[in-house]
């Protein structure tokens, strides 16, 4: 039986599936849930000179992440169930770390994650926070294709 279920949220319908089957698993257990949302410098864009400084667009990305929170709380409670939200900004570290950090910090006995199930050339090029949380959890992992129904 878990009692703590930790889920990454993006706003994206691959996350979404995450949240509706963490929802569903939080109810059927009596279990918290709590949502995470992870601000990511990495995507950032590069410029010749290096890394450029953009403080309204971390603004920006703060208010996004409060609003895919809220979103993200109000379809849970939809589901039957109240879920804690917390904003992290990835501070350079990889979304992963982050979830891994918070999961660990939190005291989640579960980890349930929306994953696009890319392999080969597309999994290699755009990389995966779902396999390095998996690889690096110490808790189990959940992971929810797009598309995933009951």
């Amino acid at each position: 039986m878990y009692e703590r279920i930790l889920v990454p949220v993006d706003g994206s319908d691959t996350s979404n599936c995450g949240l509706e089957e963490a929802s569903r698993l939080a109810k059927e257990q009596g279990a918290k849930l709590k949502c995470l949302h992870v601000i990511d410098e990495h995507f950032l864009a590069h410029d010749y000179l290096g890394f450029a400084y953009m403080p309204d667009l971390f603004e920006t990305l703060r208010k996004n992440g409060e609003t895919i929170l809220e979103e993200a709380g109000a379809k849970a409670e939809k589901a039957g169930v109240s879920a804690e939200s917390v904003l992290r900004e990835g501070g350079g570290s990889h979304v992963s770390e982050t979830i891994l950090d918070e999961a660990k910090t939190w005291g989640a006995d579960l980890i349930v994650m929306g994953t696009h199930g890319r392999r080969g050339i597309s999994h290699l090029a755009i990389g995966s926070d779902a396999e390095l949380v998996v690889r690096g959890s110490t808790v189990p992992v959940l992971l929810v294709k797009k598309g995933h129904s009951r």
